[in-house]
């Protein structure tokens, strides 16, 4: 299997030279390229599309979400986690909507860094443990979907699905959940699917922390 190639766009010198070294050795992927500059750094991804791009948000030349935004308007590949220690309660809604998989605090420890990028390249995706946590969201009405974030080109979640995604996040199995919501389990099963193809998520663990972030549930 090929090696994975990641692209770094990160303005501090120190911070982006570390975590190169560390990706290499820890992760099995391949910094191809390194960037201090947001719109170097993009020109780049258009030419040579990686598989994945960790991009810091307060960059020279270009803002990271700008930066992110142009590759999402040409590519829908690249896996791609912010870098930042910018971390408020509307960063996990800001990044869902650019269809990006995940964000971490680059003041956090080097391990904590290596977890987030591990998830975000192994196909999952990852929030930063500790954010404001955003407003709860009220309960939809009968037949109203929530807006809440799902990836690029990907439809919303619909209400039972929002209702499914909970009953997981809060533990329940499938056969109970079937059980609660009067379904069947293969009916729930594939409930289950679209909220993970919808969301970008691969398991409970990462549905759990989504739910946790948007008000779903409580941690």
């Amino acid at each position: 299997m090929p090696t994975k190639t990641v692209v770094l766009i990160e303005d501090e010198t120190i911070v982006r030279q570390m975590l190169r070294l560390a990706v290499e050795k820890s992760t099995g992927l391949k910094v191809v390229a390194e960037f201090g500059d947001g719109r170097e750094g993009l020109e780049y991804c258009l030419k040579q599309p990686p598989d994945m791009v960790i991009c810091d948000l307060s960059l020279p030349g270009m803002h990271g979400f700008d930066v992110i935004r142009c590759i999402r308007e040409k590519q829908q590949e690249p896996r791609i986690l912010i870098l930042t220690s910018r971390i408020d309660a509307n960063l996990p809604v800001q990044s869902a909507a650019l269809g990006v998989q995940g964000y971490v605090d680059k003041t956090k420890p080097l391990p904590v860094l290596l977890e987030a990028v591990k998830e975000v390249a192994g196909g999952g995706i990852y929030f930063a443990a500790k954010v404001n946590a955003p407003e709860p969201i009220k309960q939809p009405e009968q037949g109203i979907a929530l807006h809440l974030p799902v990836i690029a080109g990907a439809d919303p979640l619909s209400p039972r699905e929002i209702e499914v995604a909970k009953l997981v996040a809060e533990g329940f199995a499938s056969k109970e959940i079937a059980d609660k919501l009067v379904l069947s389990v293969r009916t729930v099963e594939k409930h289950r699917a679209n909220i993970m193809d919808k969301t970008g998520v691969r398991d409970v663990a990462s549905l759990t922390r989504y739910c946790i972030h948007y008000g779903l549930v409580h941690a």
